[in-house]
Formats: C-alpha cells, sequence, structure tokens
C-alpha cells in the first residue's frame, strides 16, 4: 500500500500555507482523545515545518462528545485563552457562535465540501467552523444472509421487516434480531427519530423556527416502536445505546443494523463474528420518501479568546484542506468532508470500503441548526425513548415535543 507522506504534500506546493510567522507564536490546539492525537501530531509537525516561527502543542481529553462539551463549556464561559483552536461535534458550531467563543472564518469556499456541512458550518450567513473530517449513520447488512434468502439491500423500511421475516424466519435463531438501532435516551436517538421524519420531506427547524410535522412525526415514532413490537428488533430496544449496536452486529446477532463509521473496522476485525460478511448502504425510506442519514463528523473552529487568531484560522484551513484529510483517509481511516477525496486511488487502495461510504454521505443532512440544539437534542432523545419503553404513545410523544420545542425555540 502507498502511503501519501505530509512532506510530499507540502512541498509539492498543494498546500497555501503562510510564507513565515511574523513573530514567535505558540497555538494551543484542543483534539479529543479518541480522534487519534497522534496522528494529527504527524501532520502538526509538518506545519511547523513549512511555518517557521510557529509552534503547535496538542491538548487532548473528552472521550465522548459530551465530556468534551462539558470540558470546553468551561474553558470557554472563563473566556480563557489557553485553547486556540478547538475540534466540535457538528452539532456545536452554532452554539459556540452564539455564545461568542469562536469567530467567523473568512475566504471559505464552502461548496468544496460536502453540501450537509456547509449548512451545519454557517450560521447567519457566516461560516463559523470548517471540517476535521466527516461520519453518517449507514446501513449495516449481512451480505451472507442477504445472498442466501436472495434478498435485496432494502430501500424502504417496510422492505426490511419484510427482508428482516425472512431471514429471522430461516434461521430460526432465537438471538438473531432483525435490526439493532439506538433508542436509550443518547445523542444518537435524536438521529433515530430524524432518520425517517426527514424521508419524509420534512424539516424540523428552518432559520432557527420549529417547523414540527406531526402527522410526519407521528409516522417516525411509529415506525421505530413497530419495530419492537412485531419483533424486527429487540422488544427493550430502549436500552441499546451506539455500542451495543456494535457489539450485536459484530457478534453475528443482528441482520440489519443503524450505525456510524466507525463500527465498519471492528466488524471487519479478527474478533468478529462477521467479518467479510459486511454491506454498508444508504439507509431505508418511508415509503415515497427520500433515503438521507444524519451528519456527524467534527469540526475545527477559531476560539474567540484566541491571542492569535489570524494564525489559528491560517492552522485550520490548512487541517481542512483536501491534502490532509486524504492523508487523514489514509493514515487515520478518517472519512473525509471532501467527495473527490473519496475517489483518490491512493484513499480507496487504504480504505476500500470507501467507495460505498460516498453515496451514503450524499444523502446526509445535519441535526438542527441552532445555537439551543443542546434542549432540542434533551427533548427529542428522552421523549423517543419513552416512546420506545411504552410509557409513552406516538402521537402523545410527538405532542410533547412539539410543546417543549415551542417554548425553546420562540
Amino acid at each position: 500500500m502507498k502511503t501519501t507522506t505530509l512532506t510530499a504534500l507540502l512541498t509539492s506546493g498543494a498546500l497555501l500555507l503562510p510564507a513565515a510567522a511574523m513573530a514567535e507564536v505558540e497555538l494551543n490546539i484542543f483534539i479529543s482523545s479518541q480522534h487519534q492525537p497522534e496522528m494529527w501530531r504527524a501532520v502538526l509537525d509538518r506545519y511547523q515545518e513549512q511555518t517557521p516561527g510557529v509552534t503547535v502543542t496538542i491538548e487532548t481529553g473528552g472521550n465522548t462528545s459530551e465530556a468534551q462539551s462539558q470540558y470546553l463549556n468551561t474553558v470557554m464561559s472563563a473566556s480563557d485563552s489557553t485553547l486556540d483552536v478547538v475540534i466540535l461535534d457538528v452539532v456545536r458550531p452554532a452554539q459556540f457562535a452564539a455564545a461568542g467563543w469562536s469567530v467567523p472564518i473568512d475566504d471559505v469556499d464552502m461548496a468544496a465540501y460536502l453540501p450537509a456541512y456547509a449548512e451545519a458550518n454557517t450560521v447567519d450567513g457566516q461560516v463559523v467552523a470548517l471540517p476535521a473530517f466527516s461520519d453518517a449513520m449507514f446501513l449495516y447488512y449481512r451480505t451472507d444472509l442477504l445472498e442466501k434468502y436472495g434478498l435485496s439491500v432494502p430501500t424502504t423500511w417496510e422492505e426490511l421487516r419484510t427482508a428482516a421475516r425472512t431471514v429471522l424466519e430461516g434461521e430460526g435463531d432465537g438471538d438473531l434480531q432483525g435490526l439493532s438501532f439506538q433508542a436509550k435516551a443518547i445523542e444518537g436517538a435524536v438521529c433515530t427519530f430524524l432518520l425517517p421524519y426527514w424521508s419524509q420531506g420534512r424539516n424540523l427547524v428552518e432559520d432557527g423556527r420549529l417547523t414540527l410535522d406531526e402527522e410526519a412525526a407521528t409516522a417516525s415514532m411509529a415506525l421505530w416502536k413497530g419495530f419492537a413490537d412485531d419483533g424486527t428488533a429487540k422488544a427493550n430496544i430502549s436500552e441499546v445505546a451506539t455500542d451495543d449496536t456494535r457489539r450485536e452486529f459484530q457478534a453475528g446477532d443482528a441482520v440489519f443494523a443503524v450505525n456510524w463509521s466507525y463500527a465498519w473496522a471492528q466488524a471487519q476485525g479478527d474478533e468478529s463474528e462477521v467479518a467479510g460478511k459486511v454491506g454498508v448502504a444508504r439507509l431505508p425510506a418511508m415509503e415515497g420518501g427520500e433515503q438521507v442519514t444524519c451528519l456527524g463528523g467534527w469540526q475545527w473552529a477559531v476560539s474567540a479568546f484566541s491571542e492569535h487568531p489570524d494564525e489559528a484560522e491560517a492552522l485550520i484551513k490548512y487541517l481542512s484542506s483536501p491534502e490532509v484529510a486524504e492523508y487523514a483517509a489514509i493514515n487515520g481511516a478518517l472519512m473525509p468532508a471532501f467527495p473527490e477525496v473519496f475517489e483518490d486511488p491512493e484513499v480507496l487502495a487504504a480504505v476500500p470500503w470507501f467507495s460505498d461510504a460516498l453515496p451514503v454521505l450524499e444523502t446526509a443532512r445535519p441535526r438542527p441548526v441552532t445555537p439551543r440544539y443542546a434542549e432540542v437534542s434533551e427533548t427529542i432523545r428522552t421523549t423517543f425513548n419513552a416512546v420506545m419503553s411504552g410509557v409513552t404513545a406516538p402521537a402523545d410523544g410527538v405532542a410533547e415535543i412539539g410543546a417543549r420545542l415551542t417554548r425553546v425555540l420562540r
């Protein structure tokens, strides 16, 4: 396998870096410990070599999006100038911009990125963050079982229900589930709820205002609850979190699964029961609807309290370039935010399954872009979980979401 080096990238002239720093500058960048800081260290080492006078230090922390958010909220609330650049979950740029914790990024062509990232990172017409790497939810499926029963990859949720029933009846395995997905009261449950809702052509929030379609939302709730009630999913699906789905599919206990890209490597790993029997595809749609997925990924932002905002902006433009995206794909298996990088021969040689990932990412939609997203998320995930637990009926859950979000998004 041919590995792209940053030396080649930077000396080729493909990356436009500052010719020289005006003075000795020390930048501090926050990177989640879950996101391969050692790989980013190699990227930053080359940046330092090509940018005399600039030194970049990495600060790590936050094994989850929630832990990272709690830490950064504390730092930013104190107007702390310690951090110059931070990595943010895709749901957070609007919050940081509204709070005055980040600064707009000038002279960036967002059309170069996958379209959903332009929407997620643009607030009031200003670009407030740039993609570090992309992610989305995928439909994982057992290639061997679909082939055994002559089934096509489902494009609607009803097709998935029928295919799952065919396999479950044929296998007669009491431990096998038709579909695993996230219904615990976690962030992933927000995406679960939105997938069939979006596929009906509906938005939840537009220009900061609630646009809830109660009929479409009730259909979404009823779809997921129906999967639990009819045995397509297990009865206690309300207790299933993201990594539970990954473990179940990896153990060979699910025909289909809804999960993020990280699950691919483990499903194909040495300890997996389904290695070599895994496919990924676009998520199904409601009947007559559009196949869509939920956008994930992480973004670079410049702290409003940085004492070196120009140098910090130059750094994130470098980190969010196609060339660095190629390097991160080859050396870290991180999905790029640039469509053309998915088709790069070196990238596909290193991560062949990326050829199946691009069609999924092209259907991605960001969760509501609002400074009050934390309240939106909490409302949806807790109510969705209550419906899946059987505590609340689908229509009642939707009414509760509407009432609560009407107050939040005035």
